[in-house]
């Protein structure tokens, strides 16, 4: 017998699953005000900005599959920003680096979410701007409940934001102070910056041109001038324990947007998987799969099944690290990591012994 701590969902006229109920419910709430499923999408999305900082905010990115009634197969939107012109790697390498911090000024790309929400709503939604921004506005703005994975996250950054990240700490600690598990917490600078940007999307009467007005808004208007004139100072403390500049600068923002591209996908025991491409760990999941295909899985046999799923998963995470990447010249490569062939010569990898290596495969 499985057990989920999750429910299972099931009903008539539609439904909203998310990581937080607060964002399900403003999701719920716009279908039934007459909303589709791409509205509700992106007003959950927002809410999720606000409610769950420690996973995901405004200045992310996004790899989102929609699949509307009339298409066949479902459709990709890459929302994942490129990397800033100025991150060359022989720029890296003067700095001292042979490999990107993983966290500080210098892992900073353009900023895709936003613009991937805008470009699925302007072509699919069908609420006007403002319906899908207030309930973020609102939540920000009046406040809601802090998770206690919030909580614990905003106190273990306390020393680090008061010395590198002065503004942040004024957000996330008013008063010097981490909220509590479960009090309650506003974010009024980013209320403001959405409610900024709404105030000059609605200068446009027409649904379509306010988006088009908010996406110009985001990348070459407002948003885009203060993160250009912050980075043009900026120095914090990186993952290696030294502080530098990023190179993230407004002309790149301006010169990027989302784009719709085709899936690539998998089979698996009658089952059709449809991911992103190489740009994203996507792929991993089907490499594991064929990698599955190849060997006796049985789930009544929870052992066996988690041992082999473990191990597969170890063989395609190890190949994310040696060969993903959005290069042109890797698309013979990364065909070749999908084949029948490669999964197979990868599965006699597996033995009844847990591996402790990083395996890439021998390409």
């Amino acid at each position: 017998m499985t057990f989920t701590t999750r429910p299972e969902i099931t009903g008539t006229f539609g439904m909203v699953t998310s990581t937080h109920w607060i964002a399900s419910a403003v999701g719920m709430r716009i279908l039934e005000h007459g909303g589709n499923a791409f509205d509700a999408a992106a007003a959950t999305g927002f809410v999720l900005q606000v409610v769950e900082p420690h996973l995901n905010g405004p200045l992310g990115d996004m790899p989102l599959l929609i699949w509307p009634e009339a298409d066949d197969d479902p459709t990709l939107i890459c929302a994942q920003g490129t990397a800033p012109a100025g991150a060359t790697i022989e720029y890296y390498r003067d700095q001292g680096l042979d490999q990107i911090p993983g966290s500080g000024l210098l892992a900073a790309v353009v900023p895709g979410a936003f613009d991937g929400w805008m470009l699925m709503l302007r072509d699919h939604g069908s609420l006007p701007l403002r319906d899908i921004l207030e309930p973020a506005i609102h939540y920000a703005r009046t406040g809601h409940p802090v998770l206690p994975r919030v909580s614990a996250t905003i106190k273990s950054l306390k020393t680090f934001f008061a010395e590198e990240w002065p503004t942040s700490f004024q957000t996330w600690l008013p008063g010097g102070n981490a909220p509590e598990p479960r009090a309650l917490f506003r974010n009024p600078q980013l209320a403001e910056t959405w409610a900024q940007l709404l105030t000059i999307a609605e200068s446009k009467s027409d649904r379509i041109a306010q988006i088009e007005t908010a996406r110009d808004a985001f990348y070459r208007g407002f948003v885009a001038e203060k993160i250009d004139d912050w980075m043009r100072s900026a120095c914090v403390m990186d993952a290696t324990g030294e502080r530098r500049m990023g190179v993230l600068s407004g002309h790149d923002m301006s010169t990027w947007e989302a784009q719709y591209e085709n899936c690539i996908r998998g089979q698996y025991r009658g089952w059709t998987v449809y991911k992103p491409g190489f740009w994203s760990q996507g792929p991993v999941q089907l490499q594991c799969l064929n990698i599955l295909s190849n060997l006796d899985v049985d789930p009544r046999d929870a052992d066996r099944f988690i041992h082999l799923t473990v191990e597969a998963m170890k063989l395609g995470f190890a190949d994310r690290e040696a060969y993903y990447g959005d290069a042109p010249q890797l698309a013979d490569l990364h065909s070749h990591l999908l084949s029948a062939g490669y999964a197979k010569d990868r599965s006699h990898q597996i033995s009844d012994m847990a591996s402790m290596e990083q395996r890439p495969g021998v390409i």
